[in-house]
């Protein structure tokens, strides 16, 4: 079967989870040809195999990628539209399920309502909020309140809206369609850590490369 003339359109992520030891290129790419036949047999190019014991990461270079696609067909033209570098994690499916994992959950869970919790209440002593509703309830009404009053209750329930809208979610239901800050800076951190370990494998020479 002729290939030439056919040209092959990739698009190369920055970071891919694969769930099987063997990695094609469809796994690390989006292809587009308008042969089905050349695209097919791209997709299916076996670029890498992980095995038991050794590291679940690998970088692979866009230009591996192009390489081996263009020896197994002779005669395509193939242009990168993505990254130069895929890094590329080995997930393993079992490790995800079962009771252990509940149990994290849970314990992560916990550990970010109870800090919160303290955080917010430690931030409240320093500042001395109690004080402050005193003296603003002082200049008010021209005497101190006794007990909690409409101040205390107001800025509780301000205090649960902001929360609410700064993360953008009620339960399991999101306000609105724009991310939440926590979201963007979980973006921002995740990018940042696949540049420093491609970077890392470059340094070390671990990228798989062509020749």
């Amino acid at each position: 079967m002729s290939t030439n003339g056919a040209t092959i359109y990739l698009k190369v992520e920055q970071n891919v989870e694969v769930q099987e030891p063997e990695v094609c290129v469809k796994d690390m790419a989006t292809l587009t040809c308008a042969d089905p036949h050349v695209l097919a047999k791209a997709k299916s190019l076996k670029m890498w195999t992980f095995q038991e014991g050794e590291s679940k990461r690998q970088v692979i270079s866009a230009l591996r990628i192009i390489a081996e696609i263009e020896k197994a067909c002779p005669g395509v033209s193939v242009e990168n539209l993505g990254e130069t570098d895929v890094l590329v994690e080995w997930i393993s499916v079992d490790r995800h399920k079962g009771f252990t994992q509940w149990c994290k959950l849970a314990f992560v869970s916990l550990v970010s309502f109870f800090g919160t919790a303290f955080t917010i209440m430690a931030f409240h002593n320093d500042i001395g909020i109690n004080e402050v509703f005193s003296k603003l309830y002082e200049m008010v009404m021209g005497f101190r309140g006794d007990g909690y009053g409409i101040l205390e209750l107001s800025y509780s329930i301000g205090l649960a809206t902001g929360i609410i809208v700064f993360f953008n979610h009620i339960g399991g239901r999101r306000i609105t369609k724009d991310p939440t800050p926590i979201e963007v800076e979980m973006r921002v951190y995740e990018e940042d850590v696949n540049k420093a370990l491609i970077a890392t494998a470059d340094r070390e020479g671990k990228t798989i490369d062509v020749s």
